[in-house]
């Protein structure tokens, strides 16, 4: 890609920018949200048209006007935000568009060769065959991301472009996507692997472009460069603290879950959190960690169990009674369940506490919501910071900090954080911690869901791993390691 040039409106999104991608390389694309990363790609990809600048494959001067074009070329895209179909069984989705056929004029879709095909692709990724003919949305995201990357191996593609894709996988489903990208390097194919994860960078890439305010600002071989350089390149300023945690006293008990018992798992969960502490949840996925905060906030039923907010024994049957009771939830999908992506930034940071911007004569005081989103705006330092902008418009980690404004707006006082940084760049994923901080310090309780396990160490005072439905170890964050952890989310003793 040559002097790629980019404009929304006003907004000049890329500034000339010249890339390019070898066979048999892991080449890295980093830069904060907003840096103009997602557009590059989805100009590559057909999603987006240029407005200057040329593309070139294997030597060729190429237009590609749309997703087929791209297709056609051979490249595929495991996109951040999934595009799948959760009606669809996953064989369905892994074949959507392009489904195999008889030979015959009037041929049927050969359901049979496709089940079989997507079987050995997700067997090629450590997955049991059988979910091939399960429905999509019966899996975890995680699952999901899984399913994603062999419909790109099912394209047969010679460039393969990884948009975050292992922010929602477990451990052992990560090593099983670094083996499979050894496979596809060897094999010749070329892939673009967007990720925040400097360590996992490290470990897998080749070259590493770095993008800022829609720049390219270098490219540098990634086993002779330093971590340190590439985030002062890519930020441009150093980050003292890659994990800014803090110390509080710990106080009394303000929140506390008995014999919890969620659907589709056998035994029930107790815990509770102390104020000045934030308590985080490890395991594998599938464990169940995000089923217990559903069922939780009242967004899945419990079959049993009690919950106490400040001691106090609160009735959640629905995320209206949790709302109501103080407890706040930040999803893991921002998109489908946090963010009401085509309404304005102010609709959305005001949503789950519309009461309290209501006139006396009981009409929304659009003022007054306006004026209160602003605030939130400037406070978490969301770009750009029009709050008449669709929540469609941000990139990943500036919607992240929309979906937060919105329950800091409730007043609550427990926050549960699902994988709160999954997706975002290491300058917002300190602004996210220095906010969960600030909670904790101002008397909130901080509960965080997290696949992350040097975030759960860095940010945690204590961690509760899970394993099958069930909490299988309580460490205090100084007894911790990621051995002890990753022990206990398996199944071992500790």
């Amino acid at each position: 890609m040559k002097g790629i040039k980019k404009s929304f409106s006003n907004n000049h999104v890329l500034k000339g920018i010249d890339f390019e991608v070898k066979p048999g390389e892991v080449h890295v694309l980093l830069g904060e949200n907003g840096a103009g990363k997602s557009t590059l790609i989805k100009i590559l990809t057909g999603a987006y048209q240029k407005d200057e600048g040329e593309i070139y494959w294997e030597g060729q001067p190429v237009q590609i006007n749309s997703p087929l074009d791209a297709m056609q070329l051979g490249i595929a895209t495991i996109y951040q935000e999934l595009n799948v179909i959760p009606e669809l069984k996953v064989y369905e989705n892994i074949f959507l568009g392009r489904e195999i056929k008889g030979n015959g004029k009037f041929s049927f879709i050969n359901h049979k060769q496709m089940k079989e095909s997507a079987k050995q692709f997700l067997q090629m990724l450590g997955q049991d065959p059988a979910i091939a003919e399960q429905p999509l949305g019966y899996l975890g995201i995680g699952q999901q991301q899984l399913v994603e990357i062999a419909k790109a191996l099912t394209l047969d593609a010679k460039l393969i472009i990884m948009d975050e894709p292992t922010a929602s996988l477990s451990q052992s489903e990560v090593e099983q996507l670094y083996k499979t990208v050894e496979q596809l390097k060897e094999k010749g194919i070329a892939i673009i692997f967007i990720s925040h994860r400097l360590e996992e960078i490290k470990r897998i890439g080749d070259r590493i472009t770095i993008l800022r305010d829609g720049f390219k600002i270098d490219t540098l071989p990634v086993k002779t460069t330093s971590t340190d350089h590439w985030i002062e390149l890519m930020v441009g300023r150093t980050l003292e603290e890659k994990y800014p945690k803090q110390t509080f006293t710990l106080g009394e008990e303000g929140f506390r879950v008995e014999d919890l018992k969620v659907s589709g798992f056998k035994e029930p969960v107790s815990f509770s959190i102390r104020r000045g502490e934030i308590v985080g949840i490890s395991g594998l996925v599938g464990a169940g960690r995000t089923e217990l905060a559903r069922a939780i906030f009242g967004a899945d039923k419990k079959e049993k169990g009690k919950i106490y907010v400040d001691g106090k024994l609160v009735d959640i049957k629905s995320p209206r009674d949790a709302i109501s009771a103080g407890i706040a939830f930040i999803t893991e999908d921002r998109k489908s369940e946090g963010l009401l992506l085509d309404q304005p930034l102010y609709m959305n940071i005001v949503l789950a506490n519309m009461d309290n911007f209501r006139k006396k004569s009981k009409l929304i005081d659009l003022k007054k919501i306006k004026q209160g989103a602003m605030d939130y705006v400037k406070e978490l330092k969301i770009r750009p910071g029009n709050i008449e902008l669709n929540a469609r418009k941000l990139s990943g980690g500036n919607q992240q900090k929309v979906v937060i404004a919105k329950w800091l707006c409730t007043k609550a006082k427990v926050f549960i954080f699902d994988e709160p940084t999954r997706g975002i760049d290491v300058g917002a994923k300190v602004e996210v911690y220095r906010l969960m901080n600030q909670l904790v310090e101002n008397g909130a309780i901080v509960l965080m869901i997290s696949s992350d396990l040097p975030e759960i160490l860095g940010m945690c005072d204590r961690v509760l791993v899970m394993s099958e439905g069930k909490i299988t170890a309580d460490f205090p964050i100084n007894e911790a390691s990621q051995e002890k952890i990753m022990k206990a989310a398996t199944g071992g003793s500790n």
